[in-house]
Formats: structure tokens, sequence, C-alpha cells
């Protein structure tokens, strides 16, 4: 299954990236239902563990960095905390012009033991509720 969600934001697109780009940085753009952020290792491979309300902790492996293109990818790692397999995330910073930016935030994942509407709505509902809390943080 895929999944694809696009925000547009009214700043230039070095501002989000430079939220975006350090991959332990989530919570300096993203604190509403995440408690903590770890990262252990540096550049690909680093794996970040969010811990999230409940005593959770989502792992998330870093699968590719361009800066060039301002994008990153990440995969799930570890015990699974949402029940998706071979999820593969990329969030991607794209220049508008005048306008601002835009972040393209899609995904391809198995879901072996959850309906695909739903699957589909969970993916969507934690991509919109990130985009609103990195808008909230880039646009004031």
């Amino acid at each position: 299954m895929e999944v694809k969600i696009t925000e547009s934001f009214s700043v230039k697109p070095e501002v989000v990236w430079g939220f975006l780009r350090e991959f332990g940085g989530i919570l300096r753009w993203n604190s509403k239902g995440i408690e903590s952020v770890s990262v252990e290792g540096e550049g690909i491979g680093a794996v970040r563990t969010i811990g999230i309300p409940g005593g959770l902790e989502l792992q998330e492996k870093l699968e590719a960095y361009d800066e060039g293109t301002r994008s990153f990818s990440y995969s799930f790692t570890g015990k699974p905390v949402i029940p998706l397999d071979d999820y593969y995330a990329t969030m991607t910073v794209l220049d508008e012009g005048d306008s601002g930016c835009r972040v393209d935030w899609e995904s391809t994942f198995e879901h072996p033991s959850m309906d695909g509407d739903a699957a589909r709505e969970l993916m969507e509902g934690i991509y919109n509720a990130g985009f609103a809390a990195l808008k909230e943080t880039v646009e004031g």
C-alpha cells in the first residue's frame, strides 16, 4: 500500500528543512504525542527511539538522507508498535517559489493484520498530525 500526504508552508524550504534535517530533532517541531526521543548511531543506519504515551517506544531507522534534495527516508525497526510490515517512508521539502514550499510525506507498507482502509487512515492521521505540529512551529 502507498500513502502520500502533501502540505504547503508559507516559509522558505530552508526553514522547514532546518527542522526536519536532524533525524533526532523531532521534538523540536512535534512534541504532541511524543514524550522523548533518543538516537543511537549517526547518519545512515542511525536508529531513533520515540517514546509515546503509555510507555510505548517506536523505533525508526534512517535509511537515506540527501541534503541536496532536502529529503530523508526511514523504516520501522525493533519491536513493532504499529502493525505494519515493510514500512518505508520519505519526507521531502520542495521549493514552491515565492509562495514558500511544500513537504511530501509518503510511505509504502504491507498491512497483513489490518484492514487496508484502517491502515491508510492510521498513517494519514499520523502524517496530518505531524504536519499540523510542523506548520505551527515554522509559521508560528
